[in-house]
């Protein structure tokens, strides 16, 4: 039993191309497309966070601690101007109560932060923690800064 060696030819054989000319590639590379969105993804998953409330609040400063949360809590705003929202939608006094029993998945035990401008009426703020309470909820927090040391 023998090996067979080539012929030193300069084509190969049939295994050679024809007249040396190399065949065009007809396949898609996609990897800078892959690179593309995978930093496309950092970037969103970097930027979300920060999206979470959109409603321009300027807080007020306390010595209390941050709370623990499992899950996200139902945000009302109020604004200078004595504008109130839910979540981020305009919305007024009165629909308070019934959108909140609508969006609510666990009942009247349902978390809900109140987050007040420094600048709003005491009042309307109040108004609001009323309207909420009185309608049964029970987990209801203001929403503060941690009071910086200087």
């Amino acid at each position: 039993m023998g090996m067979s060696v080539g012929s030193g030819s300069k084509g190969g054989g049939r295994r050679g191309r024809r007249g040396g000319k190399k065949a065009l590639v007809s396949d898609i590379n996609v990897t800078p497309f892959v690179d593309v969105v995978l930093v496309l993804l950092i970037i969103f998953m970097v930027a979300a966070p920060m999206m979470t409330v959109g409603v321009p609040i300027d807080l007020p400063q306390t010595q209390a601690g941050a709370m623990t949360s499992e899950n996200q809590p139902i945000t009302v705003s109020v604004n200078p101007e004595g504008e109130i929202y839910l979540q981020e939608t305009a919305i007024p006094i009165e629909e308070v109560v019934p959108k909140l029993q609508a969006i609510a998945t666990t009942g009247y035990s349902e978390r809900i932060f109140v987050r007040a401008d420094t600048a709003a009426s005491y009042g309307v703020v109040m108004q609001v923690m009323a309207r909420i309470s009185s309608a049964g909820f029970t987990n209801i927090g203001l929403v503060t800064l941690q009071e910086q040391q200087n």
